[in-house]
């Protein structure tokens, strides 16, 4: 087959001369690899910028010069082997079938260039663009080889063409694949596989055209007169093609590596301002986190304290007024206890969204810790402190939905006014939580305003509370006053209650209900308790040894001290140091102290039980479920409180109250004291209704130690005996606190039992 003057596919003709001494120019022919090598690589460069290119722009602009380095290798490599080719006629090229080759050259490579920008390329997408591109390198290779003109006609081995063609397209197949793979990548070992890669595809191009060279014999007709070769310019003209097609690939080689370290310096800044952009964030979150309460979106403490301070740079460049309000929920405690913490921070949400809707845009609300909150507001007035503070009460009345029930809530608010209360944060927040104190103190629900004489309770509160204790620690000032029990039955002291009191060397003989609440606040009422059952067991062991055998001492408990693990432990201890049997101590727990942790107590109770001491269970009937808790503990007496006694005999509902109670705790086997008998009235009804047990100011006040041995010792040597007809208290010392008849402490006065 015949095209372009190229016999395809044909056997040599029967006549003509064929050209025997044929060579190549092995210099030409590095330089052709090289030309090629470098067009491969600036190819492989164009492909990569071409990939990272984000403009539609600058990717057409990469692939056309992408497809240029590539088709201006692939036939100048082709241009200078054919220079390379040397026989013995006469040689010269065609202008238009050059041109024409490469044109076909630019197709190939443009087609090149457009498959690697597919996004998805399939096997069959590399494949179907191997094939176009290796047929467009073998056209351009048989045009160039047809701009040949030589005098004698070119004859092509089949096999060889076939071996060309498919070398073209492995060829072009590796150097998809290829420019595919370096796509991506840096670094030393990624360039020096580039420069394989390179290597290897420029091989190919060259096995291309010498495999078709190989394939190629030249045949002068018979009728043709043989032509010699006239000057040779083949070396110079190579050089120009290759110097030509080097500086372009070069150019390229160099416009791409700027390219990438603008495109690398783009990307830095970039990355630089994301991470800017994510730092601000952080640094927003951060600020929320710091300043925002993450349950509620209201201020925390932290952000309070600044806000509050520039509030109060404002005002006081202003000359105008603040209140600042302190908020605690009433019983919020109950509702974790009973509930659970994720109710309460859905309830904590729902008050603070009530506090929120109560107050002004421009007022600061925060939440400061658990259910503490704080408002500062600005005022004209003091009113307007009171009007917003009741407008939150009336607003915290609002029902809340709680896992399906409905919570009404309220709260306690203390007020401190700028400037007359203070003039720092400090001194306002500290002052509005003296004042909040004060509204917890008178029965919660209620609001109360900051003034003088809070500052001075608390001074002196803070003055005792060191005091104490010092005096704990160096168990100095304090003393127990003991107050007999009468055994209703015989008349004798059957037992004494220990109460505590402390010995003031500037307030004098000072009763619980003057300190006991400074121990409670201040975590000093457990080493309080266990001072007192010490000391206690130790005077009741004296008094055992003066011959009082069949005394026994009832000691109070705190809630505190109720829930300290190590009370039992504690309890053995101070009788073993006594030297005390356990049947002779009996501890008195009031209902309020139970309002705990029930389980927990029995539980703690009954290890104390164990170990044979008595347990009492004091102020009964004042508690919230007392007969609940008489079924659960495992109780010995039962004591009846004060309040029950007042109008006995003289109202029917009391003495018929105090008569059920004998008899339920008789029904469950337990002994029955009952304090606070004053008249002898009340004593002549409890001993004829079966009260077991007799204490109050009308048979003897509280004594210190050494009155108590005296009176105990006139008793036994008169043989005094108590009757029902008695009409006047055994005599005794006179009592320290004579201004409160039947003062002891408990929940009338200050903590149950003291």
């Amino acid at each position: 087959m015949e095209w372009l003057g190229l016999q395809l596919f044909a056997g040599l003709p029967a006549h003509g001369q064929i050209v025997m001494d044929c060579r190549h120019e092995p210099l030409l022919i590095v330089i052709a690899f090289a030309v090629a090598s470098a067009a491969c690589f600036a190819t492989l460069d164009m492909a990569e910028r071409q990939s990272h290119s984000r403009h539609a722009a600058a990717q057409r602009q990469w692939r056309l010069l992408g497809a240029c380095c590539l088709a201006g290798g692939i036939w100048a490599m082709h241009f200078i082997s054919m220079l390379a080719f040397q026989a013995p006629l006469e040689m010269h090229y065609d202008a238009t079938l050059t041109g024409l080759s490469l044109l076909i050259a630019l197709a190939a490579a443009w087609l090149a260039m457009t498959s690697l920008d597919r996004s998805d390329m399939r096997a069959h997408h590399y494949v179907q663009s191997a094939v176009l591109i290796g047929v467009g390198i073998i056209l351009m290779h048989f045009v160039g080889m047809a701009a040949m003109q030589t005098g004698a006609q070119q004859y092509y081995q089949t096999s060889l063409l076939l071996a060309s063609a498919a070398i073209a397209v492995i060829t072009s197949l590796g150097a998809l694949l290829l420019a595919r793979f370096f796509r991506n990548g840096s670094g030393v070992v990624h360039q020096a596989m580039k420069y394989g890669a390179s290597l290897l595809m420029a091989s190919g191009i060259v096995a291309t055209h010498f495999t078709g060279m190989a394939a190629m014999t030249l045949v002068i007709p018979a009728d043709t007169a043989l032509t010699l070769p006239s000057a040779d310019n083949s070396l110079q003209l190579s050089l120009t093609v290759a110097f030509i097609t080097l500086l372009i690939s070069g150019s390229s080689i160099s416009a791409a590596l700027a390219d990438k370290k603008l495109q690398s310096k783009e990307e830095d800044l970039r990355r630089y301002g994301v991470l800017l952009s994510q730092l601000d964030q952080a640094r927003a979150s951060l600020q929320q986190a710091a300043h925002y309460d993450a349950l509620t979106n209201l201020v925390n403490r932290r952000g309070f304290n600044q806000l509050f301070a520039e509030r109060l740079a404002e005002q006081d460049a202003n000359h105008s007024r603040l209140a600042v309000m302190f908020l605690d929920i009433d019983h919020f405690k109950r509702i974790n206890d009973s509930l659970g913490h994720d109710a309460g921070d859905e309830l904590l949400k729902a008050i603070a969204e009530h506090i929120s809707a109560a107050t002004r845009s421009q007022d600061l609300v925060a939440r400061l810790g658990g259910d503490e909150f704080c408002v500062v507001t600005s005022l004209n007035n003091r009113d307007d402190a009171r009007h917003l503070a009741q407008r939150i009460m009336q607003r915290m009345k609002d029902p809340i939905d709680l896992g399906g029930r409905r919570m009404v809530m309220t709260t306690s608010i203390g007020i401190s006014l700028y400037p007359d209360d203070g003039l720092t944060a400090e001194e306002l927040l500290k002052h509005a939580d003296l004042a909040l104190y004060q509204s917890k103190g008178n029965g919660r629900n209620s609001l109360h305003f900051f003034n003088s004489s809070l500052k001075s309770r608390a001074s002196l509160a803070l003055q005792l509370e060191e005091e104490l204790r010092i005096a704990l620690l160096e168990e100095r000032g304090l003393c127990v006053h003991y107050q007999p029990i009468f055994d209703a039955a015989s008349g004798q002291v059957a037992k004494l209650e220990a109460l505590v009191r402390w010995q003031h060397p500037l307030h004098g003989l000072m009763g619980p209900d003057r300190f006991i609440g400074v121990a409670e606040t201040n975590g000093l009422i457990v080493d309080l308790d266990l001072w007192v059952l010490r000391h206690a067991c130790q005077d009741l062991a004296r008094l055992h040894q003066h011959g009082h055998a069949n005394l026994r001492i009832t000691v109070n408990c705190s809630a505190v001290t109720l829930g300290h693990e190590s009370l039992p432990n504690e309890v053995a201890m101070a009788l073993d140091q006594a030297g005390l049997a356990p049947r002779y101590l009996e501890l008195e727990v009031t209902e309020h102290a139970l309002m705990g942790d029930i389980q927990h107590t029995v539980n703690l109770l009954k290890r104390v039980r164990s170990q044979g001491v008595g347990l009492s269970i004091d102020d009964f009937g004042t508690g919230y479920s007392s007969l609940a808790y008489l079924k659960r503990l495992p109780l010995d007496v039962l004591k009846i409180d004060r309040t029950f006694l007042h109008d006995v005999p003289t109202n029917s509902k009391d003495r018929q109250i105090v008569q059920a109670i004998i008899a339920m705790a008789h029904t469950l086997h337990l002994k029955v004291v009952s304090e606070g008998v004053e008249t002898p009235d009340q004593h002549h009804f409890l001993a004829s209704s079966g009260c077991d047990y007799l204490q109050g100011y009308l048979l003897s006040r509280p004594l210190p130690m050494g009155d108590l041995r005296a009176l105990l010792e006139r008793l036994d040597s008169q043989a005094w005996a108590l009757t029902p007809r008695c009409d006047k208290a055994p005599p005794g010392s006179p009592d320290p606190f004579p201004d409160n008849p039947g003062h002891r402490a408990s929940a009338s006065t200050a903590q149950p039992g003291h």
